[in-house]
């Protein structure tokens, strides 16, 4: 965590580490992983609410919890830009990240892959390597998708690459 700044520092910290080592093909194991993934994003929500910095919603789209979606947001100029989110548990989890989507920006910013996959892969990925067990996907959301949407959504709302959904059109239609 040398060069983190503060803030990223305090929060990470808050957030539980993960301890068992299973994926969606590991039976009760992976039952008692998405245990403690679903306490590390309670701490790391009810964190981010109590310092009002509230900016995702996320639940397991099917019941072995291998398909997750939701929205996420982003204020720019006192404008919320919310997006919708997905991305699947991969089979070698948690050796390997998830794939955080962002489907209706696909195309918008080549710093993501087909199909709104985000790229993490430079800064993101060796750090999820390094930490694997312990992260999960409360710590992607925090390391991988809060600094990206804080880097690329100021760009794509500045160069008029998504557009305010108050404004004439959706970011989805832009």
């Amino acid at each position: 965590m040398e060069g983190w700044d503060p803030n990223t520092k305090s929060t990470l910290t808050q957030i539980p580490l993960l301890t068992t080592k299973a994926g969606p093909r590991d039976g009760a194991a992976w039952t008692q992983r998405l245990k403690e993934e679903y306490k590390a994003l309670i701490a790391y929500t009810q964190m981010n609410k109590s310092n009002d910095n509230d900016w995702f919603r996320i639940s397991a789209a099917n019941p072995e919890g291998t398909r997750w979606t939701g929205k996420c947001w982003y204020v720019h100029n006192l404008l919320k830009y919310e997006f919708d989110l997905q991305f699947d548990i991969p089979i070698t989890y948690p050796s390997t990240a998830p794939e955080l989507e962002l489907p209706e920006l696909d195309g918008k910013t080549q710093k993501m892959y087909r199909g709104g996959k985000i790229c993490l892969t430079i800064h993101f990925k060796p750090l999820w390597a390094k930490n694997s067990p312990r992260f999960g996907i409360a710590h992607a959301l925090c390391l991988g998708l809060a600094p990206w949407l804080a880097a690329e959504v100021p760009i794509l709302v500045d160069s008029g690459m998504i557009k305010h959904k108050d404004n004439t059109t959706s970011t989805s239609e832009s």
